[in-house]
């Protein structure tokens, strides 16, 4: 909006030159969303607080989770707030020069936050009802993500973003390596894979999403660092110099990367420990869709793998608790399985929690290993 008001001035004023530079509108994307998300939170909160709105407390958590049940949850809404806020202020939306990129990956994130909010808005039902707090019905949520990630992959696809031909994706430490399906069955399966990402990514987040803080420092972590990768695609000279491919026009993802990170950061204030509110299936589904959606436009799918490796982690260990338990159960009985865990705890986190670490120890320790993996990431662009 800012963009097409004052960019026309720039001939009599210079200063508004600047906005022709997407490093100033993502830095001030950043700055807008954590001062967005520092005035709605309080006003929120409060109001999530007055609507008894409290944090469901999983199965199978750690007995110290058991005071969480009176902590407000959907401050998911403050991160959607903190992130749209400034998209809609510094956004370019000039169809061919990125705003093909904002817009589908604006909608993506809105379309997963409000699966979540209709799962945590029908707990709050279903808890002033004497319901059992199930919330909405997975095979119900399920289709929604799956939706979602079909409707992306046909898009990309039938309508390609940038010279690149809409079904590929590339490999990370490989330079100008394109996989393009060679076949119209081979390119559905590109459709089925990109379903895969999205909706693993955005279920990923919300497994992490069990600390305070958890969650949304990784998710900062990872929009920071495919902030870095859209900025570096976007432009000709960058992408030529580190031999990747030139995605015209995703530069102004990094606006929306910035715009994720300041949300989260700002959002983190009143999420780290001990937690005056928590984002729920509002925040978490939104983020993680919303890297899955950045990396699915960045043609850099894989990437996805080494940047979330927490995450990653995270989903896996459910995976492989449940696996590991069902066989055990039905060759040994139930009583051998209970015993025989891989994981004391799952997710992850809740692992290391039952070892004895402080929550506050596990959420420091995992982000320092984001960290590590999004330096980790960062490498591929000049180890190709």
């Amino acid at each position: 909006m800012l963009y097409f008001l004052l960019q026309p001035l720039a001939r009599s004023i210079k200063t508004f030159n600047l906005l022709n530079y997407i490093t100033f509108r993502a830095g001030a994307a950043f700055v807008t969303a954590l001062i967005v998300a520092f005035i709605v939170a309080p006003t929120i909160i409060r109001r999530l607080r007055a609507m008894a709105v409290h944090q469901v407390v999983r199965e199978g958590t750690p007995d110290t989770h058991a005071g969480k049940g009176t902590t407000p949850t959907m401050g998911g809404l403050i991160i959607l707030v903190a992130t749209f806020v400034p998209l809609l202020l510094w956004g370019r939306y000039t169809w061919h020069r990125g705003g093909q990129y904002l817009v589908t990956a604006m909608v993506l994130t809105a379309w997963m936050g409000g699966i979540g909010f209709l799962d945590d808005y029908l707990k709050l039902k279903q808890k002033r009802l004497g319901l059992k707090n199930e919330g909405l019905v997975e095979r119900y949520k399920l289709v929604g993500q799956l939706s979602a990630g079909l409707a992306l992959g046909l898009y990309v696809w039938l309508f390609p973003l940038s010279t690149l031909p809409g079904a590929s994706t590339t490999l990370p430490f490989f330079k100008y390596i394109l996989i393009i399906p060679s076949t119209a069955a081979l390119t559905w399966l590109y459709i089925a894979f990109v379903t895969f990402v999205l909706t693993g990514a955005s279920n990923a987040v919300n497994i992490t999403d069990g600390l305070d803080g958890l969650a949304s420092g990784l998710v900062g972590i990872a929009a920071a660092t495919f902030g870095v990768f859209a900025y570096m695609f976007g432009r000709y000279d960058t992408s030529g110099y580190l031999q990747v491919f030139y995605l015209r026009g995703a530069g102004e993802l990094t606006v929306f990367c910035a715009a994720i990170l300041g949300a989260c950061i700002g959002f983190l204030w009143y999420n780290t420990f001990p937690a005056q509110v928590f984002m729920g299936d509002t925040g978490s589904l939104a983020l993680g869709g919303a890297l899955g959606a950045v990396s699915v436009l960045l043609k850099s799918e894989f990437l996805l793998l080494i940047i979330g490796g927490v995450f990653v982690a995270e989903m896996f260990s459910v995976i492989l608790q449940r696996f590991v338990f069902k066989y055990r159960k039905r060759r040994h009985g139930l009583e051998y399985a209970q015993r025989h865990r891989v994981f004391l705890r799952a997710p992850l986190h809740h692992h290391f929690e039952v070892k004895g670490w402080p929550e506050t120890q596990v959420v420091v320790r995992f982000w320092i290993i984001g960290i590590f993996c999004a330096i980790l990431a960062l490498s591929t662009l000049k180890l190709r």
